[in-house]
């Protein structure tokens, strides 16, 4: 089948919206480095098939050293000699998104590289780093004039996949009539953050700990998005989709999939994918009694939203949202999933935190839950709390950890990016941190009530302030589906005095 093969020959990449902030730096609505910083990342580390040529396509008129000068600021080689070579593999072809000619000249350009290099082969990969509005468009440009036909051809995708159920499927039926699934990669950045893609070998490499993760002993569990930045003159943008489109829907809900799936039959592209599919079809859709919004205000000097002149004053559009997720099946029964997502906030983080239920016979009167923690962003880390006595003449339970943290334990390790290790991915022909178009549609099935009921203004917003937790009755809505929290935990060294006097 097209999409499993290795692809180690002689390779094309097609960068379309090559001009764009998307392709050449930090991502508008991202953190991590897209296209061409991934890019030379791979090929510094030999992980490009051999004699791989890169074309950045875009409607942008500019010479090939204009179009070096444009991305050269944003790659970060270890070398300027290595970077220098990268660039003389990476040429630019300007061109509109509807015209049979200029994807022909295109198909021209390809095709005398391929001569160049001088192989059988002709895999081409086409990375759309472009707005949803045109992928239709360009898939069939594609499909019709450079879709190769004596090779592996391959098509990636990125967010957002529509603004609901309705438009979703759309989506997936204007491309499908275009690109098989096998050809297809809808990329969500989060499925190749480090410790997100440890989820799996953690949980099922550790029986003691997947068996553990059940509402026989699970109270609830917090997925926690946090930016410390509002949206930083993009607010017309981002006021058309909102923190639940941007963040939840898609990049949190697969971190919910991966830790709350059942045990796959093997560990298969497909057959991982048919449990997060499983477990989404379970998902009950969002109750608008079992959510929370808000809108930044301004405050420690930094603007509001709404201060922003692209964004409606009228505006509901979420910066922030707490939503409860139910799954209806037996292992999670009664478990309320919390995804908590919001801009302007007091820190930059992104945690999973799976909380315990307390012992039904306790020891000493103070006990505090035991908690699972895989932290995403910043730091990768996964720990434990457990307790443990105090040492001394008393009989006091404290709070400590059972502490990976990846910088101290991997000495020397180097972490991937993102979408490096996806890009690779979609080389190697692997699919499994990549989005199938019945998991889509099974995701947008549990938002899309409570995103038409925002839509519709039948779901207001509180306000927060800028650099704040988030709405004020935050802690009040957690506090309603479980979460304890601990307030005389100390982190990351116990004073035992202090601690025996406060509690």
């Amino acid at each position: 089948m097209p999409g499993t093969t290795n692809l180690k020959g002689d390779t094309t990449i097609v960068v379309l919206g090559a001009s764009g902030d998307l392709a050449k730096k930090k991502v508008r609505r991202n953190p991590n480095p897209q296209t061409f910083p991934a890019l030379l990342r791979l090929y510094e580390r030999e992980l490009l098939p051999q004699n791989t040529t890169i074309f950045g396509y875009a409607r942008t008129k500019m010479e090939q050293k204009e179009f070096h000068e444009r991305i050269e600021p944003n790659l970060k080689a270890s070398s300027d000699d290595v970077k220098q070579k990268f660039l003389e593999t990476c040429k630019y072809i300007p061109g509109a998104y509807d015209e049979d000619a200029a994807f022909q000249n295109l198909a021209k350009e390809i095709e005398q590289a391929e001569k160049e290099r001088n192989n059988a082969k002709q895999n081409r990969i086409f990375y759309l780093a472009l707005p949803p509005n045109v992928f239709a468009s360009v898939s069939a440009q594609l499909k019709r004039n450079c879709y190769s036909n004596n090779g592996v051809n391959r098509v990636v995708v990125e967010k957002p996949f529509g603004k609901d159920t309705e438009s979703c499927q759309k989506l997936i039926d204007e491309m499908k009539q275009l690109w098989s699934e096998q050809e297809t990669f809808r990329i969500d950045h989060y499925l190749g953050k480090e410790m997100v893609k440890n989820i799996l070998p953690f949980r099922f490499s550790n029986p003691v700990m997947d068996l553990s993760l059940n509402n026989k002993v699970v109270d609830n569990v917090q997925i926690t998005f946090k930016e410390p930045f509002g949206t930083e003159g993009r607010g017309g943008y981002f006021d058309e989709f909102g923190i639940i489109r941007d963040i939840q829907q898609n990049h949190l809900c697969q971190v919910f999939c991966l830790l709350a799936m059942d045990e796959p039959e093997d560990f298969s592209a497909e057959a991982i994918r048919d449990q997060k599919v499983k477990l989404l079809k379970q998902t009950k859709p969002i109750s608008t009694d079992e959510v929370l919004l808000g809108q930044y205000t301004a405050a420690n000097g930094k603007p509001g939203y709404k201060d922003d002149e692209t964004v409606p004053k009228d505006s509901n559009t979420p910066t922030f949202a707490a939503v409860v997720l139910h799954v209806d099946n037996e292992r999670w029964k009664g478990v309320p999933f919390i995804i908590k997502a919001g801009k302007a906030l007091d820190e930059g983080k992104v945690d999973i935190r799976v909380q315990f239920k307390e012992p039904e016979k306790k020891m000493v009167s103070e006990v505090a839950r035991n908690e699972l923690v895989f932290r995403v962003q910043p730091d990768e880390a996964i720990y434990f709390k457990s307790n443990t006595k105090l040492p001394g003449h008393n009989n006091i339970s404290v709070p400590v950890e059972l502490d990976l943290t990846s910088s101290k334990r991997f000495k020397d390790s180097y972490i991937p990016e993102a979408y490096e290790a996806l890009i690779l991915d979609c080389i190697q022909g692997k699919h499994s941190n990549f989005v199938r178009d019945d998991e889509l549609l099974a995701s947008w099935e549990i938002f899309t009530p409570l995103l038409h009921g925002i839509d519709s203004g039948k779901v207001p917003c509180t306000t927060y302030e800028y650099g704040s937790r988030g709405p004020a009755k935050l802690d009040e809505f957690i506090a309603k589906f479980g979460f304890k929290y601990d307030e005389n935990y100390v982190w990351p060294v116990t004073n035992v005095a202090d601690y025996a006097a406060k509690v």
